[in-house]
């Protein structure tokens, strides 16, 4: 075994814990009616979401890369995300929140002994460079974030907290010159990222110019005031349809409050803080507002320029500040916060043409529809990727204050439904040159 090898496999086990006290303080907050409850049709009950990731965990690391006998064969249907709907897994006999507990913890027990045994500078793709434990240790993270939207969306009194985020350390206004050319996006060299992020290849952006800040709470109040919402002149046919048949007249969680608005953020309800990004918007609404601002919303191609082209060398980096791993002074990741944070609040995570906090914060809706890269090959199965693609799916990019630094990177791809708004999402606009 080199170093590297040994280093790297303490890297694997240390991120493997970290998701599971995460798993664990999100589960803990709440007692077992409250995990087994299906606080909304959007969302599996939180129990549902714990025990899939040890299933997943178990699939892959214990019964595929370590080639051991099934811990618990007998739920692979219960907790198969494609077999059964969010809104239908509270009627399936899953495990109770006891046998849950007991099950992830037999699984990661075997999981580590694979882990200890694992040839991780050789041998098959899945396990090279420890890919198929960098992938558990991504999946368990998005589960975490989607439990945390979960809690979000529960009725009854606050069990998550956290210190207010850090204040802006300038003010961040206006927006930025992208110069036109080409640029590498996606990535070949990345151990951990997936196959919707590859392969690198060239793609020509022209000029544009895009928001040094993703679009406020203070900004979107003014659109509402405008009347953006009874509008129909700022809305695609389809998101006007949307709009009226939901009835939307704001962000979600947002109500009126005298002249101006509240929003209730995880059981708590406090007025809308003026300089941070907006959240829970969809894809409809984003587009709404870039158009009344006289923008548009950037494509995917547009934003992974803005956030990772150096313009001093040419070349793409890993993140927009640079190829260093994410810091906490970077982002705001890992819901240590639990809101976005104002714009300016990590200048040192700006990217050098100026364009603050793509990383973290909101999830930020693209133009683009979800597809594979030219030259895509699904790995190491399908139903990551490629059964999501094409018209129905928007990208969105960047991360979230919910989302943790291993899920997130400047060629990390998430995508889910216009319309949807329960997941931490918001926007920037950009414009052409």
């Amino acid at each position: 075994m080199t170093i590297e090898t040994e280093r790297l496999r303490d890297r694997v086990a240390a991120e493997l814990l970290r998701a599971r006290e995460r798993s664990t303080r999100l589960t803990e907050a709440v007692d077992d009616d409250d995990l087994v409850a299906q606080h909304s049709p959007l969302m599996s009950p939180l129990v549902w979401d714990l025990a899939h990731v040890g299933n997943q965990e178990e699939l892959w690391l214990v019964r595929d890369v370590g080639g051991r006998a099934a811990v618990r064969q007998d739920i692979d249907e219960l907790y198969d995300a494609f077999k059964h709907a969010r809104r239908d897994r509270r009627a399936l006999p899953l495990l109770n929140p006891a046998e849950a507990r007991r099950y992830v913890a037999q699984v990661r027990d075997k999981a580590l002994d694979v882990l200890d045994r694992a040839r991780l500078d050789q041998g098959r793709r899945l396990v090279a460079d420890g890919f198929a434990f960098g992938m558990i240790v991504q999946h368990e993270q998005q589960h975490d974030e989607t439990m945390l939207a979960t809690h979000q969306l529960r009725s009854g009194p606050p069990v998550l907290s956290a210190a207010p985020p850090p204040a802006p350390a300038s003010v961040v206004t206006g927006e930025v010159l992208v110069p036109g050319g080409p640029f590498t996006m996606g990535t070949d060299t990345e151990a951990w990222a997936l196959d919707n992020e590859r392969p690198a290849h060239q793609v020509f952006v022209a000029p544009f110019h895009i928001d040094r800040a993703a679009v406020t709470n203070g900004a979107y109040a003014a659109f509402i005031e405008a009347g953006g919402y009874d509008d129909p002149r700022w809305w695609t046919a389809a998101g006007w349809d949307h709009r009226q048949e939901a009835g939307l007249t704001g962000p979600a969680h947002w109500q009126r409050d005298g002249s101006s608005f509240a929003a209730t953020t995880f059981g708590r309800t406090a007025p809308v803080v003026a300089d941070e990004p907006v959240v829970h918007v969809g894809f409809h609404e984003a587009s709404a507002y870039a158009k009344w601002a006289g923008k548009r919303l950037p494509t995917e191609a547009e934003w992974e320029k803005a956030a990772r082209w150096d313009p001093a060398t040419g070349r793409s980096r890993r993140y927009p500040w640079g190829d260093a791993a994410v810091e906490s002074r970077h982002a705001n990741l890992g819901q240590r916060f639990l809101r976005p944070s104002a714009a300016g609040a990590f200048p040192d995570g700006a990217s050098p043409l100026g364009v603050h906090q793509l990383i973290g914060d909101v999830w930020e809706w693209t133009s683009s529809d979800f597809h594979g890269y030219p030259g895509f090959a699904a790995f190491p199965y399908r139903e990551y990727s490629e059964v999501f693609f094409g018209p129905d799916y928007k990208v969105l990019r960047g991360g979230s204050f919910g989302t943790d630094a291993s899920a997130v990177r400047g060629t990390f791809r998430n995508w889910d439904y216009p319309i949807r708004r329960q997941i931490f999402t918001g926007f920037r606009c950009a414009r052409d040159a």
